[in-house]
């Protein structure tokens, strides 16, 4: 297969889609298909042909992958974390190809990070003709996008509660995802950047002096992708709260903020838990402090890691006399449920903090 015949995709992760795209068609130089908003077809989809006790984030891949096979997609990737993740890039490749796909597969936890020898030879599944000057060149900008995506939803879930007119946020980010995919250089981003960062600011809030802040914690997919959590941050923002969120990809993976992170939880998980339980520890202490009245914490279910935690964030709630509310998600998980809880959560939230609804 020749590059011009690639076609590749990585499953998907809140918008980080728009980074990957602009790496693979200006780095490696191949198309890239940004595959379909997740739904409850992808679920069901990827839930069909996986084993029944792996963790949700696997049958969201799976989806994403069944549905960006449909759509032409032959160069499939997988990311790699500090869990039972980096095992999923392999059995991911074999269930698809039991079921009769081709494809080429790059699967990043199975590269040697500190071989320049090993990455490129991986790098070649991507595209056989590659060439290195070219995806070095593409990095800056490719981070700069993943920058700015934090930036932009950061700046919506503070203030998409009380916006003056409903769907002005989303209207005004939708439009900016749809000229973010087409963007040709770093230039172009930084003047697309400053217009829609104006006018993000710009839209009218009704917002008051006082606000009830909530924290959101948990494991790497579950926290980040938010048809995987039923959309939560949205559901608390239709309360009047601030969401807080410190779990993206550019306090994990630009800025590397994983040290700083165990130190900051050092005092209630000496050692490390696992993928980004550590993480979670310390960014509830961290929201405590900054004054959230209330930490939720969304894992799929059975992360081993986000289960060791969850005693942990309890020492934490007491020491600092925060509420701190847990949720585990599967494909069989309860919508209705969700937001009843949620609904009490704030109730409870509310009352402590003595505002009148």
């Amino acid at each position: 297969m020749t590059h011009n015949e690639i076609v590749a995709c990585f499953p998907h992760m809140a918008n980080y889609a728009y980074a990957f795209k602009y790496v693979c068609e200006h780095g490696f130089e191949v198309k890239y298909l940004i595959p379909p908003p997740i739904t409850k077809r992808t679920l069901e989809l990827g839930a069909r042909v996986s084993p029944d006790y792996v963790c949700s984030p696997f049958k969201y891949c799976m989806g994403c992958y069944l549905e960006a096979l449909e759509l032409g997609a032959n160069c499939l990737m997988q990311i790699y974390g500090g869990c039972r993740l980096n095992y999923y890039g392999e059995l991911n490749a074999r269930i698809l190809r039991d079921m009769g796909y081709e494809f080429e597969f790059f699967d990043m936890a199975a590269v040697n990070w500190k071989s320049p020898k090993d990455i490129i030879e991986h790098f070649r599944i991507i595209n056989p003709d590659i060439n290195p000057v070219k995806v070095v060149q593409a990095l800056p900008v490719t981070f700069r996008i993943i920058e700015i995506l934090d930036e932009f939803e950061d700046l919506i879930r503070h203030n998409v509660g009380f916006e003056v007119n409903d769907g002005e946020f989303d209207g005004t980010y939708k439009e900016f995802l749809g000229k973010l995919e087409n963007v040709e250089d770093g230039k172009e981003l930084k003047e697309l950047e400053k217009e829609y960062r104006t006018r993000l600011h710009g839209i009218p809030l009704n917002k008051p002096a006082k606000t009830i802040k909530v924290g959101f914690v948990g494991d790497y997919y579950t926290v980040q992708e938010p048809f995987s959590n039923y959309f939560m941050e949205k559901e608390l923002a239709k309360f009047g709260m601030e969401v807080y969120r410190q779990m993206n990809f550019t306090n994990s993976v630009i800025h590397n903020q994983g040290k700083k992170k165990r130190k900051i939880a050092k005092k209630y998980a000496k050692y490390p838990l696992g993928a980004t339980a550590n993480s979670t520890v310390a960014e509830a202490i961290t929201f405590a402090k900054e004054g959230c009245a209330g930490i939720i914490q969304v894992k799929s279910f059975g992360c081993m890691p986000e289960i060791d935690a969850m005693p942990i964030l309890q020492n934490v709630s007491r020491d600092y006399h925060v509420p701190i509310l847990h949720f585990s998600f599967d494909s069989q998980t309860s919508e209705t449920g969700v937001r009843t809880r949620l609904e009490a959560f704030y109730d409870m939230v509310e009352a402590r903090n003595g505002r009148k609804a």
